[in-house]
């Protein structure tokens, strides 16, 4: 892709995003909160890393007391914020999550955001630069920044891109659409069966970069939280059966 494009299509962005932003400010000066969250949800639809349209659903939400929706905005801000290392505006936003809907967990939040800020840049979350094609980006050590930290981040945000994580015997990755793993690639292997490859991954670097166009649905997950929990509880389930059997022939072989 050209400089030339690249700068075109980021002036369009920009200008989509303000065209949203005038839209849904004309909606609230005339009594139609609601029109005002429907023409937001179609900009973040399109741009679901943009702040500003982020921070003007929850300025919304905030004033009409629709709290869920104000709380949701606030973890996906966080999230934004986390990454791009404005921690103090990150904190703020889990706090009025947690003021907005007090059954919110903000405990992974506070943990990303404490371990990003601790660290420096090239221990913890960075700001990398990319290609025309790439908005935005976050990097860091998986041994420092868990592959958990890092999915919470992107799915709060709801972002989509290509998380990829270097280690010294093998390069992997997961994608991502609108925050939901949707694939990996691990060691030649696809899906499934690569995910299970990454999630016992505890060193290496990754890199997340977010990326305009979804990718193929490979993997379907209503949850990322709930589908680590469930591959780690598989992947435990198969040592211990392993474990069982390894025990049961050494007993074997002692009688």
């Amino acid at each position: 892709m050209s400089d030339f494009t690249g700068i075109k299509q980021s002036i369009e962005r920009d200008e989509s995003v303000e065209t949203t932003l005038v839209d849904a400010d004309l909606y609230v000066k005339y009594q139609s909160p609601n029109k005002a969250f429907e023409t937001l949800r179609e900009g973040i639809k399109r741009h679901p890393h943009s702040v500003p349209l982020r921070e003007k659903m929850r300025e919304i939400g905030v004033v009409y007391q629709n709290s869920d929706e104000a709380s949701e905005q606030c973890l996906a801000l966080a999230g934004l914020y986390t990454a791009t290392g404005d921690f103090d505006l990150a904190h703020d936003r889990l706090k009025e999550a947690k003021a907005l809907d007090p059954r919110v967990s903000i405990a992974a939040g506070l943990e990303a955001i404490k371990k990003a800020s601790s660290k420096t840049m090239d221990s913890g979350f960075s700001r990398v630069s990319g290609g025309s094609e790439t908005e935005f980006a976050f990097a860091g050590d998986i041994a420092l920044v868990s592959i958990f930290d890092a999915v919470e981040v992107i799915e709060n945000s709801r972002m989509t891109g290509l998380f990829v994580l270097k280690s010294e015997d093998r390069i992997a990755s997961i994608a991502f659409n609108q925050g939901k793993i949707v694939d990996a690639q691990a060691n030649g292997v696809n899906d499934m069966d690569a995910f299970r490859e990454i999630i016992g991954i505890e060193t290496g670097r990754f890199e997340f970069s977010v990326t305009d166009e979804e990718f193929p649905e490979v993997i379907s997950v209503n949850s990322n939280k709930n589908f680590l929990l469930n591959t780690l509880a598989s992947l435990d389930a198969e040592k211990a059966e392993k474990m069982g059997t390894r025990d049961l022939s050494q007993e074997e072989i002692a009688l």
